[in-house]
């Protein structure tokens, strides 16, 4: 099989964001990789499925290792898994803190760590996070302290990676969405929810796609936290 073309991973592909990414990749001619716990092989040759959670190095490595075993070579790596946990500080358990801190943090740890190594003897790559702007704005009435502390975490890592990694080709950014329309938001909490952005609506999963693909093309532009937000970065 030629390895000519393209190849991306991308982690939490089964739905939502991630399976628009992994619709967008292939559009852009992209082999990907997709891996999430449920995910099941389709019909697309160029989509291999690796089921697994992620925040398993051992699933980490059968990623990297299936991947290039299928197509060769690995040029972008797309962290999108993670979960979200809003209540009152006090009020988290020790079970919230540990899955917290497996998906989002050991998730993104295990596999780039992998990714990166792979890139580092090509020389190039790419590899781009999905954070939340809530890391920079926190909102009242919304506590959400397990998310800033891993996703904010990813944040900085992006910057140190981004300088790491900017003379050896490979760049290193994040998009920092803010509340997007998924499955994971119930319909009658839209209209709340959109009034947290100074827009006035929630954002669409092609709004993350449109973003991650920018900076897929975007060869100058390495250690940036790109904000899809609506402004609520910006202020109220």
């Amino acid at each position: 099989m030629s390895n000519q073309q393209k190849v991306a991973i991308i982690t939490g592909a089964s739905q939502g964001i991630g399976a628009a990414l992994v619709k967008a990749y292939r559009d852009r001619n992209f082999r990907v990789v997709a891996t999430s716990r449920s995910i099941k092989q389709g019909g697309d040759p160029d989509v291999l499925a690796v089921p697994g959670d992620i925040s398993d190095p051992t699933t980490a490595e059968r990623v990297v290792k299936e991947a290039l075993a299928r197509f060769g070579r690995i040029d972008t790596l797309v962290n999108n898994a993670g979960i979200f946990i809003a209540k009152p500080f006090i009020e988290y358990t020790a079970e919230d803190f540990a899955a917290k801190i497996a998906t989002n943090l050991a998730g993104f740890f295990h596999i780039t760590q992998r990714v990166a190594a792979e890139m580092l003897g090509r020389g190039s790559g790419h590899i781009v996070s999905i954070t939340t702007s809530l890391t920079d704005h926190a909102i009242a009435g919304v506590p959400t302290v397990l998310a800033n502390l891993t996703k904010g975490g990813i944040n900085s890592a992006t910057k140190a990676l981004a300088i790491e990694y900017a003379a050896r080709g490979i760049r290193v950014n994040a998009v920092s969405p803010g509340i997007i329309k998924t499955p994971m938001h119930a319909p009658e909490t839209h209209e709340f929810l959109a009034g947290l952005h100074p827009v006035k609506r929630l954002g669409d999963i092609r709004d993350v796609v449109e973003a991650v693909l920018y900076l897929e093309t975007a060869g100058f532009v390495t250690g940036e936290i790109l904000h899809v937000d609506g402004g609520q970065s910006a202020g109220h």
